[in-house]
């Protein structure tokens, strides 16, 4: 469908672009893109803690290659969206995917080396792939209507439930490929898998043009600050933003914890593999349930889920605790985060899509940056009851901000009605 046809179709006929074969085919291969990404960030999340650990003189410190991918995501997201707008999402992602490559190979170098602030160099350069990774999403949702937005960003996710069962294998299958020199090999397979992104997008994907309402396709754009007031915004940003920072605080620290309470990095890595597969395995329905139930209780859910986590955990360290809690974690972040994203995509004009894709997407990397560098800080010096006590202040914030758009919504149909 060319994009003058697609901008002159109604809201309601819109929302059936989910079924057009350019949009379901531009959504399968960012969802196979978006596995191979977050095979990669499994990789980086289950080894990289662990790495960090043995490189680094100061222990406290054993968290902070991790914590710079997300950094370096939330430095670069704001020049990933405006770059894409420009040059197109097409090529921004191949740019983003040969930086990932980069990382891992200067990554390989730095254990080669045993060089922890190289190591730092090279999963910051990883942080660059994640920016323009987490994009994939919002590619997918602005290419159909509001009806077909939920379920074409949860299609994307999706593609985290294979790389969430297979990552963390990856990682432990590929750690000796370049023996004598253990998790070397583990971070050039995150090179190959980059690179294999890279040719899918080349040869597979094409830019869309988005689907618009054409009641607001001529509507100019609004500040940003006027953006960003809206209930519905302030919502989206804080269970995308919050739901991250939370979900990156417990899970960062969590290998180590597990080892800590006399658990083997085994373990560790298999507690990991199964929160991944909370995290993405609800894709696979989480858009028929926003759809039956409706958004902010899917959010709602996700919440109550993610508070959960720190139930559990503070209960016992045993490995039972720790399988459930990260479970809950993990589907609980899938909730708000599907949600939040699908707030935020009805929260803007066609004008304005840069701007304010860009502001919720630093904001939410600001913040998850900031969940895993305090993690190595808190636990070393606090221990991993604090960590899960710490989160609930942070929930709590995402709740008032849910309801908050919730009254608004009220109000806004009572004045309708009346």
């Amino acid at each position: 469908m060319p994009p003058s046809a697609a901008s002159s179709l109604s809201p309601r006929s819109a929302g059936l672009r989910d079924f057009d074969p350019h949009g379901r085919r531009a959504a399968r291969v960012v969802a196979v893109c978006q596995a191979l990404y977050t095979s990669s960030v499994s990789i980086d999340l289950t080894l990289t803690g662990l790495v960090g650990y043995t490189l680094a003189d100061d222990k406290a410190l054993a968290t902070l290659p991790f914590s710079l991918i997300t950094v370096a995501a939330a430095l670069t997201t704001v020049f990933a969206s405006f770059l894409m707008a420009r040059i197109g999402r097409r090529a921004g992602f191949v740019l983003g995917a040969g930086v990932g490559a980069l990382g891992g190979a200067v990554s390989v170098w730095a254990i080669f080396h045993h060089s922890f602030w190289a190591f730092c160099a090279g999963t910051t350069t990883v942080g660059v792939f994640q920016a323009f990774a987490q994009y994939y999403r919002l590619a997918a949702a602005d290419a159909v209507g509001m009806e077909g937005k939920s379920r074409a960003i949860s299609t994307v996710l999706t593609g985290g439930v294979v790389a969430a069962v297979c990552g963390p294998l990856l990682a432990a299958w590929s750690k000796d490929w370049l023996a004598p020199v253990a998790f070397a090999g583990s971070y050039a397979l995150v090179t190959g898998l980059a690179l294999l992104s890279i040719a899918l997008l080349a040869l597979l994907y094409r830019d869309a043009a988005p689907v618009v309402n054409t009641a607001s396709t001529h509507e100019p754009a609004r500040p940003l600050g006027e953006v960003v007031r809206q209930p519905i915004f302030m919502a989206a940003l804080a269970n995308n933003a919050l739901g991250y920072a939370v979900m990156m605080f417990v899970m960062t620290a969590t290998p180590i914890a597990a080892v800590a309470c006399g658990h083997t990095i085994g373990d560790g890595a298999a507690i990991i593999q199964w929160h991944l597969v909370g995290m993405f395995a609800p894709s696979l329905f989480s858009a028929r349930l926003i759809q039956r139930f409706g958004v902010l209780r899917v959010i709602g859910a996700g919440i109550v889920l993610s508070a959960l986590c720190g139930v559990l955990a503070l209960r016992s360290t045993d490995l039972p605790h720790f399988y459930a809690a990260l479970a809950c974690l993990g589907v609980g972040w899938n909730f708000m985060f599907v949600g939040g994203t699908t707030l935020l995509t009805q929260s803007y004009r066609p004008s304005e899509r840069a701007r304010t894709q860009a502001a919720s997407e630093f904001t939410t990397f600001a913040f998850s940056a900031l969940g895993s560098l305090f993690a190595g800080q808190l636990l070393a010096r606090f221990g991993w009851a604090t960590i899960n006590a710490a989160i609930f202040p942070l929930l709590g914030a995402a709740a008032l901000a849910t309801l908050g758009y919730a009254w608004s919504r009220k109000q806004s149909s009572m004045r309708e009605m009346s």
